[in-house]
């Protein structure tokens, strides 16, 4: 075992934020049950807010950020994992309230982990990370819905980013007639590669909504929230169902009760953070049965290693990313 360990760390003086990639003593990390030798993280847009500062994300510093993370246990006081298991972890507080994945190694919570699905190495498992994560807990919300492939056209929000991306393809690959929003026309044969039929411009919805419109949408999956995601509430079909996971457009939602009493509308919000472990298990297989190598290629915008998260971070929350952007802990 190492005694120092490089991670991004950071810290508060007097208001002001700093993001270091640092070296840590392995004695600085919590006491908890296992230890992961972390090989990939990636940057998700909760990520971005709390490394810049653009967010109220992290409370306490020091703070390793990272939300997402995936190795190797190379200590266990538990008897879920032994080490040489090869894990994943999302969501649990980590990089929030806990140290996180943007490190080299990880102390966790043995709850907080999962054995690595089947089909996935670490790499591939970050390229989905808690984008895929919560984009598959929200394909499962709308099935569980009863809303089936024949039942009209779906429409996913912000697919041009990470959760909307990994949505479409779900989607296409199940059968449904999937439509992708983006305010980026340039990404269209993108996003028809990874099987929307059409692109719709961003403004068509972000705008003030009628409390009820033309009946359209079968269901959504809505990455925005704000304006886009009143708007897709007034759209949807009678019995249909909206899956919400996402507030990039706005935290408020300017909507009436018509939808919901007059045409049976469901609005059902996906948590990724503390989900359970049963759907944490279906989540994963339901990737794991429809990601390949060609759309994880098609997916990733970029990896890289530490030292350039923090402009990562800056190009991310500017909506100069396609995808996801993968970081790799052996990389300077």
């Amino acid at each position: 075992m190492i005694d120092r360990f490089r991670a991004l760390l950071l810290t508060q003086d007097n208001g002001s934020l700093q993001a270091t990639v640092s070296d840590i003593h392995v004695s600085e990390l919590a006491e908890r049950d296992v230890m992961v030798r972390v090989e990939y993280s990636t940057l998700n847009y909760k990520d971005a807010l709390a490394i810049t500062g653009k967010g109220r994300i992290i409370r306490d510093f020091p703070m390793i950020p990272g939300i997402d993370l995936a190795g190797e246990v190379v200590e266990s006081a538990s008897d879920m994992f032994r080490p040489g298991d090869r894990v994943v972890s999302t969501g649990w507080g980590v990089g929030e309230r806990f140290w996180g994945g943007l490190s080299q190694y990880a102390r966790l919570d043995a709850d907080w982990l999962l054995s690595l699905p089947a089909g996935f190495d670490a790499r591939s498992a970050m390229i989905m990370g808690t984008g895929g994560f919560t984009a598959a807990l929200c394909v499962l919300a709308l099935q569980d819905g009863d809303v089936q492939p024949d039942a009209g056209a779906l429409l996913v929000t912000g697919a041009g980013g990470g959760v909307g991306g990994v949505a479409v393809r779900l989607l296409s690959r199940l059968g449904y007639q999937v439509h992708a929003l983006s305010g980026r026309p340039e990404l269209e044969d993108y996003l028809q590669q990874l099987g929307a039929r059409d692109l719709i411009a961003r403004e068509e919805l972000s705008r003030d909504a009628k409390p009820l419109e033309k009946e359209t949408w079968a269901g959504v999956v809505d990455t925005v929230g704000g304006k886009v995601l009143a708007t897709a509430i007034a759209q949807t079909c009678s019995e249909g169902m909206v899956a919400a996971c996402g507030n990039a457009g706005g935290v408020d939602l300017n909507s009436t009760v018509f939808p919901f009493i007059l045409r049976g509308v469901t609005l059902r919000g996906v948590n990724s953070v503390t989900a359970p472990a049963d759907l944490r298990e279906r989540a994963w297989n339901l990737l794991s049965e429809h990601v390949d190598g060609e759309f994880n290629r098609l997916l990733t915008d970029r990896e890289i290693g530490l030292n350039e998260v923090s402009e990562a971070c800056e190009s991310l929350l500017a909506g100069r990313i396609r995808g996801r952007i993968i970081v790799n802990l052996s990389k300077s």
